[in-house]
């Protein structure tokens, strides 16, 4: 959806001197609007105690964003070793990191397990035996199967590569018990970019009455229950919201309800990212060329490498054109980046007011699944991220990737594994 009117009003009149002062193109966050964000969520869930947001990672791996995600409270969903060293480098530890991982080696396991630890959220029965040792506090991550359909980008749950399935699950903790674990949460992720609120209404649901059945066949309590992320945002202009107060509303009183049956409330976790930092990022780009054939082409100097959303899902992002807001006037244009893919737009057919060489196009909510999904192909190179400060400076968090990042792993020590000479036998042997 176009960007809220907040952050035009703190962007629009530092534009031109950001411009003139770092260049194009760059992503640039917005941290009022993210910590706003983060307020309205822990507000909205104040009613469960211990309730907490593990930021995913994945969605905008910048420490500039991380140690803001800490100061208000968050802790850190990771996947890679990676995610877990960054998190570890803003002061994350132990039951700050959630590690959420899948067809993991045991070196990743290790990882995860030193240097601060961290909860491990296990992705497969089998990777029980997987693990350097098991932890005291142990989480799966559940897959319904065919007890629930999944939404249009995590698919349906049956065909799924994630999670531990349903008939699975008791054996699941009974296994980790056996080795020795003594405290347990229980994860599912169903929803990717949801705005339906219900959804997530029906994932807490699920997810307690899978708490009471393992509970009730093992005899155990749930410290957690983290119903994952999957919170949508509306990328186009007539998109409805989430609505973050009847989600919380319904998902409160079902928590009250598993408490008065069950004697106790299991703490609530889920991982937000895309909902976090998504409406507040925007990658700014000039354009450079005006091309008439067939259609009308405006092209601008990023390219896929710095937002591969719209070529990898053919997902809509909203454009806007700064002094050209509101014009009635509108072309129909694609708008196109310098890769050597088709597929290599942020626009197609789009009615946009008349751009001329020069121009700067603003292409909104690129601050989860932006930055992070940027690629090399074509040796094309990643833009800079820039953060707009509650103090109104504006801060390079990131700098541009440069060519001699891109050949960096050109330059190692040569590495020969030599051929293995065999006896040589002119006959078989009788």
């Amino acid at each position: 959806m176009p960007m809220s009117t907040e952050f035009e009003n703190r962007l629009f009149p530092r534009l031109e001197a950001i411009v003139d002062h770092f260049g194009t193109p760059f992503h640039i966050y917005d941290e009022a609007g993210i910590r706003k964000t983060g307020e309205q969520l822990k507000h909205a869930f104040a009613g469960i105690p211990g309730f907490r947001e593990y930021f995913a990672v994945k969605a905008l791996p910048n420490p500039a964003i991380l140690k803001i995600m800490a100061d208000m409270g968050f802790g850190f969903d990771c996947s890679s070793e990676a995610e877990l060293v960054l998190s570890r480098k803003v002061g994350a530890s132990g039951d700050d990191l959630m590690f959420t991982s899948n067809n993991t080696t045991r070196q990743e396991f290790s990882t995860a397990m030193t240097d601060g630890s961290s909860i491990i959220n296990l992705d497969d029965i089998s990777l029980i035996n997987t693990l350097p040792t098991i932890p005291e506090l142990i989480c799966f991550r559940y897959n319904p199967g065919e007890r629930r359909t999944g939404n249009t980008i995590i698919g349906t749950p049956v065909e799924a590569k994630y999670g531990v399935s349903h008939d699975q699950l008791i054996d699941a903790y009974a296994a980790a018990m056996d080795g020795g674990a003594k405290r347990f949460g229980l994860h599912t992720m169903l929803a990717s970019n949801e705005r339906d609120y219900t959804y997530m209404v029906e994932t807490a649901k699920m997810i307690l009455e899978q708490v009471e059945r393992i509970g009730e066949a093992l005899n155990i309590r749930f410290e957690f229950v983290n119903i994952g992320g999957g919170l949508g945002i509306p990328y186009q202009p007539n998109d409805a919201p989430l609505d973050l107060d009847s989600m919380a509303k319904k998902i409160v009183t079902l928590f009250d309800s598993f408490a008065q049956k069950n004697e106790y409330m299991p703490k609530l976790f889920m991982e937000s990212g895309r909902y976090m930092t998504g409406p507040h990022g925007t990658l700014v780009t000039t354009a450079i060329n005006r091309k008439e054939i067939y259609r009308t082409h405006i092209g601008v100097d990023a390219c896929m490498s710095a937002l591969m959303r719209p070529g990898m899902y053919n997902a809509y992002h909203h454009i806007t054109i700064p002094g050209k807001i509101g014009v009635n006037s509108t072309q129909m244009v694609d708008v196109v980046g310098s890769l050597c893919e088709n597929n290599d737009k942020f626009a197609v057919q789009r009615p946009l007011p008349s751009i001329s060489n020069g121009d700067l196009l603003l292409i909104h909510d690129t601050g989860a699944h932006g930055h992070a999904m940027g690629f090399n192909y074509n040796g094309k190179l990643r833009p800079k991220e820039l953060l707009l400060k509650t103090d109104g400076t504006i801060e390079l968090i990131r700098r541009e990737e440069r060519l001699d990042d891109y050949f960096s792993t050109l330059s190692f020590t040569p590495d020969v594994l030599p051929m293995k000479l065999h006896p040589h036998t002119s006959t078989l042997a009788n």
